[in-house]
C-alpha cells in the first residue's frame, strides 16, 4: 500500500477516475493502406479536481495513425463529455484517453496531448504516447 502524501492528497485522490467506466468509442473501417495522420482537437475540455471539486479546463488533442480502424467522432464526443463532472487528475486524463483510444482503434501510433489552463501560474501540458512516438 502506498503511503499518502503529507500535503493532503491521498492515494484515493490519485486513483480517482483512472478506472472509470466510460461509454464505448466506436470505429469504422479505414479505407487506405498508407500511413496518414488524423488529428482531433477538443478546445473546450472540462473535468474537475478530484480533491477540491473545482473545474479544470483545457484543450485535448488526439493524434493517431490508423491501422484498420478510424475513430467515429460522435461516440468520441460522448466519451469525452463523460469527463465533464468527473474528479480526475490531468495526468490521468491524458493517459486514460490514450488507453481507451488504443483499445478501441488499435492504431499504429497514437498521442494524446492535454494542455490545461494554468493554476497558480503553472501551465500543465501532459503528453501520452503509444506506438512509434513512444520512447523506448
Amino acid at each position: 500500500m502506498t503511503k499518502d502524501l503529507d500535503f493532503g492528497y491521498t492515494t484515493r485522490h490519485a486513483k480517482k477516475g483512472a478506472n472509470a467506466k466510460m461509454p464505448p468509442i466506436e470505429c469504422w473501417e479505414n479505407q487506405y493502406k498508407r500511413d496518414y495522420l488524423i488529428k482531433i482537437v477538443l478546445p473546450e475540455f472540462t473535468s474537475v479536481c478530484p480533491k477540491t471539486g473545482l473545474p479544470d479546463f483545457g484543450v485535448i488533442t488526439i493524434e493517431y495513425i490508423p491501422a484498420k480502424l478510424c475513430l467515429e467522432l460522435k461516440s468520441l464526443k460522448y466519451y469525452l463529455l463523460e469527463y465533464r463532472d468527473m474528479g480526475i487528475f490531468m495526468e490521468n486524463i491524458a493517459n486514460k484517453i490514450l488507453d481507451d483510444v488504443v483499445k478501441a482503434a488499435k492504431p499504429k501510433a497514437a498521442r494524446v496531448i492535454g494542455e490545461f489552463t494554468p493554476r497558480g501560474g503553472l501551465e500543465s501540458v501532459i503528453i501520452a504516447e503509444h506506438g512509434k512516438w513512444a520512447k523506448k
